[in-house]
């Protein structure tokens, strides 16, 4: 009886295929024939799933952002649950740890970090994966805006906050940890991330505790 095979499962086993070989060897080494070595198929069997090295590309960069997104996700959706009246404290956890996602705290998100580092860098001279680069960025900073719009509503940061001003400050400053911290591992450990992203988030509610 022939294999079964789910064709997104098989997409996403290239995808995963491609993380590990750009991880190891740069995203320019991420060949179709490099790919499909390192999945254990033919380089045929890749061409069946996929029209080509830029759909290959694209396909990778989307799933990676899949993930991340579906984590923060979560979190979101436990924010959203939360009456603003009654869980002031645990809402300022909850907007912490959701933006915690996009810094690499651990081993997963530093690779995911790296990856995504990757991605951004090869869209600057590759036409076809810049519009997806654009949009998960432009989500990132409209999730940013939200959880901002979310917490000045609920009282959780002062009415006068100016939301757009300070979604792009706190992307910035996300986007300024994850850098330093994926070229300079040692000098920013995910300890002090979390205390520079607290106190960022402290400053904004007006508190120092």
């Amino acid at each position: 009886m022939p294999k079964i095979v789910d064709p997104e499962a098989r997409r996403r086993a290239v995808a995963d295929a491609v993380f590990r070989v750009a991880r190891r060897d740069g995203l320019e080494n991420a060949s179709l024939r490099n790919v499909a070595q390192e999945a254990g198929l033919a380089v045929g069997s890749v061409r069946h799933y996929f029209a080509d090295h830029s759909d290959l590309m694209l396909f990778a960069m989307r799933e990676l952002a899949r993930r991340v997104e579906g984590r923060v996700r979560d979190h979101a959706e436990r924010l959203l649950a939360t009456p603003p009246a009654e869980g002031r404290g645990d809402r300022a956890v909850l907007v912490e740890e959701l933006l915690a996602e996009f810094l690499p705290l651990d081993q997963a998100r530093h690779d995911e970090a790296v990856l995504w580092l990757a991605f951004c860098t090869a869209a600057r001279v590759r036409p076809e994966l810049r519009p997806s680069a654009d949009r998960i960025h432009t989500g990132m900073r409209e999730l940013i805006e939200r959880v901002l719009h979310e917490g000045r509503s609920a009282g959780g940061f002062p009415e006068h906050l100016d939301v757009p001003t300070e979604a792009l400050r706190l992307l910035a400053l996300l986007d300024g940890l994850t850098l330093t911290s994926i070229l300079h591992p040692d000098r920013l450990p995910a300890d002090d991330m979390r205390r520079v992203l607290r106190l960022h988030l402290r400053s904004l509610r007006g508190t120092k505790d």
